[in-house]
């Protein structure tokens, strides 16, 4: 079953991880991921750290500004793709890039230009995503020089 929460349970969900992550509180595994990609982003912990405050923005949405919770569902995102290997290759592919890169993290920042171009691509033409292609633009950037 294909989970699908609201921007406020996504925007509640991250502030509630790092709040728990300040306290101490024990977190689900999905909270303590979530919290690991939250420590590798020191810039959005003041906005994570006001929920009511993330909230109220939901409606003040800029274009020009990076939007925290999408860039973190993103990471999450990733990071669940590469579990489970889905779409197929998608695991191999970010590990390749993440070596090349030495780094994680900003492996994952280029695979979510992939990624976001996947679901555009999607969108615009009315089909299901690309899987595929996907992970073909992944593994191009791994393999590229």
């Amino acid at each position: 079953m294909l989970i699908q929460p609201s921007q406020a349970d996504v925007r509640r969900f991250f502030c509630g991880v790092y709040a728990k992550q300040r306290s101490g509180e024990p977190m689900e595994a999905i909270e303590t991921l979530a919290g690991l990609w939250i420590d590798e982003h020191p810039e959005y912990h003041a906005t994570l750290a006001d929920v009511d405050a993330a909230l109220a923005a939901m409606h003040d949405a800029n274009p020009a500004r990076e939007n925290p919770f999408l860039h973190l569902s993103m990471h999450l995102s990733i990071s669940e793709q590469c579990s489970i290997d889905q779409p197929r290759g998608i695991r191999q592919a970010v590990e390749l890039l993440a070596a090349r890169r030495g780094s994680l993290h900003e492996a994952h920042h280029e695979v979510m230009d992939c990624l976001g171009r996947m679901i555009w691509e999607s969108q615009r033409a009315g089909r299901m995503p690309d899987g595929a292609a996907y992970v073909d633009c992944v593994q191009r950037r791994a393999t590229a020089d």
